[in-house]
């Protein structure tokens, strides 16, 4: 029998791609006498590898399909839903076909560790391993989604705010109706998001978390990166700054932002607060924020109180000594990389499961704060103020390093998440039909 031959196949949207690819450069490290081919879109491709430094055992094909590109006249939801119908239709089952011919000595694959998105792995006709890549108050509200829908159907409205404590696990930390994810029109999202409760039976489960974009590396004042690395000199601003966990880091991800009212008060907000900041705000969201802030904010010399940037290593920027507060969506790795961090966070929730994230950082884990609301430019002032300085401040602070610590312990190598990750390997590499 060949060695094991793993497929690794993206759902290519938002920031699902980036984490696999994360877990699939974690798998190639760990077993490097098996192949591993990552799936994705060719566009998804080419922004990933980017200057990446890639494994020699991990390799990359591109899949095919509806959704493909960024096409500004179809909506995000629509493309998903090509893609995810284009998968069924065959196209998951041709692109394994194609990794198989591509691989050393055309190894059939052995295993498909897919994201959870991508249900119809099922269906392959090999071992499939599901990898959630969100945070687990969302993935339960999925396995309850029947039983969610069902309570709440069409009183979402009227009956926001009362609290899930019939649903076991969801309840706590001030979770309310109105935060679980949307189960209903518009997301045909929606379809990709329930696709997993389908097939929830035939896959193998592995604890989380696993190594990825969440591990942390000791906060110190960064090594010049590669270019590719930081094109935009984050790292370097940072570096120039004088006064330690003082910089606000602003940034909602890639797959959405705020909208341009709440666009115009951030930015006020921000100077308003007088901290200084870096913002990673993407470059066609530029126009929308006041007449000459970004003339106001500097350049990448660091002679000014900010810097706007279309795109930031976030991951390092967290770790930078520098960054005292993030503003963020509250997607889960904006969640995960601010806990591994130490970085007291202000959430303000967009879709999807980042309300329950918002709650987890605000209520639960208690090292951040939640927007109730739209964001004001009083109310950005008010937050940065409150997890840069003040009595609040210094308690999230002080549970931001308890957090960071936990992280530590879990990827010691007797942790609990390298012990999990072990176990995920050994899953992979010993599958068979």
């Amino acid at each position: 029998m060949g060695s094991p031959h793993v497929a690794v196949v993206a759902f290519p949207f938002s920031s699902h791609a980036p984490k696999l690819l994360a877990v699939a450069r974690a798998l190639a490290t760990a077993a490097p006498s098996a192949t591993f081919s990552f799936l994705s879109t060719s566009g998804s491709l080419e922004r990933l590898l980017r200057g990446a430094v890639v494994s020699w055992n991990l390799r990359f094909v591109t899949t095919g399909g509806g959704g493909e590109g960024d096409d500004d006249e179809t909506p995000a939801w629509r493309r998903m839903e090509l893609f995810v119908e284009a998968a069924e239709a065959g196209g998951l089952e041709r692109s394994l076909e194609a990794a198989g011919a591509a691989a050393p000595g055309a190894a059939r694959v052995s295993c498909l560790v897919g994201d959870a998105f991508m249900s119809m792995a099922a269906d392959a006709g090999v071992p499939w391993v599901a990898v959630w890549t969100g945070g687990p108050c969302a993935l339960l509200a999925h396995l309850r989604g029947d039983a969610l829908r069902e309570d709440i159907g069409g009183h979402a409205a009227s009956r926001g705010d009362e609290l899930l404590t019939s649903h076991r696990g969801l309840g706590t930390s001030q979770r309310r109706r109105r935060h679980a994810p949307r189960h209903e029109p518009p997301p045909p999202p929606r379809r990709a998001e329930a696709a997993p409760l389908r097939h929830r039976r035939r896959a193998q489960r592995v604890p989380g978390p696993l190594p990825g974009g969440g591990r942390r590396r000791p906060r110190h004042r960064a090594a010049a990166p590669a270019a590719g690395d930081d094109p935009h000199g984050c790292l370097a601003w940072l570096d120039h700054r004088r006064h330690e966990r003082a910089v606000v880091y602003v940034s909602f991800g890639t797959g959405a932002a705020p909208p341009p009212d709440e666009l115009r008060e951030l930015a006020a907000g921000l100077e308003a607060s007088g901290a200084p900041f870096l913002w990673s705000l993407r470059e066609e969201s530029w126009p929308l924020i006041p007449p000459g802030f970004l003339g106001r904010a500097g350049d990448s010399k660091g002679s000014a109180g900010g810097l706007v940037v279309p795109w930031a290593p976030q991951a390092a920027v967290l770790q930078h000594p520098e960054v005292g507060a993030f503003v963020a969506h509250s997607g889960w790795g904006s969640v995960v990389e601010g806990v591994s961090g130490g970085v007291p966070m202000a959430c303000r929730p967009l879709f999807g499961d980042q309300q329950m994230n918002a709650r987890t950082v605000a209520e639960q884990w208690r090292f951040g704060t939640s927007f109730d609301g739209l964001m004001t430019r009083a109310g950005v002032a008010a937050a940065v103020a409150s997890l840069l300085s003040g009595k609040d401040g210094a308690r999230m602070r002080t549970r931001a390093r308890e957090l960071r610590a936990e992280v530590d312990e879990a990827f010691r190598l007797d942790g609990g998440s390298m012990i999990n990750f072990r176990k995920f390997v050994e899953i992979i590499v010993c599958a068979r039909e």
